[in-house]
């Protein structure tokens, strides 16, 4: 169940400096329409349409607690984005606490962008939980120890696997990751090995890319829009994620995806339109996160029929 109160701030930020964790091996278009609670793995999704002015509405009504095992990197930015959209996001990463905090919250958001040997203890222990997660493998591919890490985290069954065309290609066990964080391939390269991911594992994959592809391996959402200047600057993608669980904590797992990359692509869209480079968009795209209105996001999301 939803949280009750409503944002008021983030909570816990977990500081503790720690070694990287070193883990073992491990057509046609149509309205959009929208599966009805989080399938289970190996089970397909519920048919309805999908509503994402009806999610944003819920979420803003219900103020969801987003517990986010996320890097360094993007702590503050990824929990203003959360205060902004009307969630209410906690950086609760330490062992011990991980795995209550993660039965209390409404979504989870496991971030590999700067992993540790505590961030893998706390996220295991998270996705223990029943609580819809979303696992953002950032980098997967390129360096050894995420990497490793990643695949040990898929074992445990998130709601939700969202990156870039080369991380999902690595994921789905078809690539061998980009240039760093950074994609070698367009979202579209990944279509096949998305759906092949999502159809084996029984969950959402979102390829973000200048299309976004959401799907759960039978089902195919497209996201078109938004802004570059979501790559130019610190916390673009890895607080998508962090939406994407908000979401999560209020409809099923494919709406859930999809309505977090179309109020994306909506707020950076108009922040990009009143800046004058990444410095300014960073506050703008915040700005907007919090003006974005349900009906905004009516027809932004397409269903692709075979």
């Amino acid at each position: 169940m939803a949280s009750p109160q409503p944002p008021n701030g983030a909570s816990a930020v977990s500081a503790h400096p720690a070694e990287a964790a070193q883990t073992g091996p491990a057509s046609q278009t149509g309205p959009a329409s929208q599966p009805g609670p989080a399938s289970q793995p190996g089970h397909p999704s519920q048919p309805g349409p999908i509503d994402a002015a009806g999610a944003l509405t819920a979420l803003r009504q219900r103020h969801p607690l987003v517990q986010c095992i996320t890097n360094a990197v993007v702590t503050n930015y990824t929990a203003n984005v959360l205060l902004a959209l009307g969630a209410s996001p906690a950086m609760c990463d330490i062992p011990g606490e991980a795995g209550g905090f993660a039965a209390m919250a409404d979504g989870v958001l496991v971030n590999l962008g700067t992993p540790t040997r505590e961030q893998r203890e706390a996220a295991l222990e998270a996705a223990q939980q029943e609580t819809p997660w979303v696992l953002d493998p950032v980098a997967v591919g390129a360096l050894p120890v995420r990497t490793a890490l990643a695949f040990e985290l898929l074992e445990a069954c998130p709601a939700i696997i969202r990156g870039n065309a080369s991380e999902i290609l690595v994921m789905a066990g078809e690539g061998e990751g980009g240039r760093g964080v950074d994609a070698t391939a367009e979202s579209a390269d990944a279509l096949e090995a998305a759906r092949a991911l999502a159809k084996r594992r029984g969950l959402v994959v979102a390829v973000s890319g200048e299309t976004d592809f959401i799907t759960d391996g039978t089902r195919l959402i497209t996201v078109t829009g938004g802004s570059e200047l979501l790559t130019r600057m610190t916390g673009g993608g890895c607080s998508l994620g962090a939406v994407m669980a908000a979401f999560a904590g209020v409809t099923g797992p494919l709406e859930a995806a999809s309505a977090a990359s179309a109020l994306y692509a909506v707020a950076s869209e108009r922040a990009a339109a009143a800046s004058e480079g990444p410095g300014s968009f960073a506050m703008r795209f915040i700005d907007e996160l919090a003006r974005v209105t349900p009906e905004d996001l009516n027809n932004r999301i397409t269903e692709v029929t075979a």
